[in-house]
């Protein structure tokens, strides 16, 4: 069986092993069965099919294969489309292959689909619980990405504050732009108080919508095909609904409360539009980054919530401004 060479960080060949059970096409499955016994594997979960090249042809699941006629040939109940990986396929990817395709474990094969190994299911849920824990960070604002940020709770106070602070200090930078866009709308709050109220909640909706898009869109972006026109429609329409819904529950309290009929359908307009803008930034952004290569996680926590919070001021006010002043 061919070696890796090289063997790259955060690929399927530093996670694939060599020791799996083989046989040729022609072989009978009693045949496979009395050569496996006796032999240790790392992963004998299923038994790969090889021609006279060694090229991969096939694969039978142990199952299957124990629940085969003894006579029977190999290639007849060998799985013959399945995927397979590079060994420098991104170790991500082969986690998602895994789970999109429902494989327990995925074959490496060389340029010359000759198997050189396979990724185990420990290897691919290792994979995957290393980046959840990368992505929790990141959508915490966390900046480091290496090993270290894994530990990040057991890591000295300064560490911390230095793995952290970078992107909150790009959040203090938006917080100043969001208090210069309340400023250009001074005459509006001189003019009617009540619209100042109404602020936090406007914000904070707009940043739980974005917030929820974000965490489908991170790891959606890498499992799903559907094109982006698709998924930004579906968003958007499913922020309008949203937006719709809270927007129509909170006119009869506003009403009610304040008196005022216009400031009740400034705020349900301004929910329904931030609402939908915050679905199509919290999928649009992470998708740009994925697009040029980079991880769609990036996208999310302190940069999405600043264009959301001033995109959200402007909704609002702008729309308070036309209603109610």
């Amino acid at each position: 069986m061919p070696e890796f060479d090289p063997i790259l960080p955060e690929t399927a060949a530093q996670h694939a092993v060599s020791r799996v059970p083989t046989a040729h096409y022609d072989e009978t499955v009693n045949a496979v069965l009395a050569r496996l016994s006796g032999h240790a594997y790392d992963y004998a979960g299923s038994v790969y099919v090889l021609d006279d090249e060694g090229k991969l042809i096939g694969m039978a699941h142990m199952a299957r294969l124990l629940a085969a006629k003894p006579a029977q040939m190999i290639k007849e109940i060998a799985r013959t489309h399945f995927p397979e990986v590079l060994p420098d396929t991104d170790q991500e990817d082969v986690a998602s292959l895994a789970i999109s395709q429902g494989l327990t474990a995925v074959p490496v094969v060389d340029g010359n689909q000759r198997l050189v190994g396979v990724v185990p299911p420990d290897a691919i849920f290792e994979v995957l619980r290393r980046e959840h824990v990368e992505d929790l960070h990141r959508l915490a604002g966390i900046r480091r990405e290496t090993a270290r940020a894994r530990t990040a709770m057991e890591a000295p106070p300064m560490r911390r504050a230095r793995d952290r602070l970078p992107w909150l200090l790009v959040g203090l930078v938006g917080s100043m732009l969001a208090t210069i866009v309340m400023s250009w709308f001074e005459h509006a709050l001189e003019a009617k108080l009540a619209i100042a109220f109404f602020v936090p909640a406007i914000v904070y909706i707009a940043d739980a919508i974005g917030t929820q898009t974000e965490a489908i869109a991170v790891r959606g972006l890498s499992l799903s095909n559907t094109p982006l026109n698709q998924l930004i429609g579906g968003e958007l329409r499913t922020g309008l609904l949203i937006g719709l819904s809270l927007g129509l529950l909170t006119i009869p309290f506003t009403w009610l409360v304040f008196g005022d009929p216009r400031l009740a359908i400034a705020v349900a307009l301004s929910l329904i539009v931030a609402g939908s803008a915050a679905t199509t930034i919290g999928l649009g952004f992470p998708w740009l980054l994925a697009h040029f290569g980079k991880d769609p996680a990036f996208g999310s926590g302190p940069i999405a919530t600043i264009i959301q919070d001033v995109l959200s001021l402007l909704i609002y006010f702008t729309i308070a401004t036309l209603l109610v002043v």
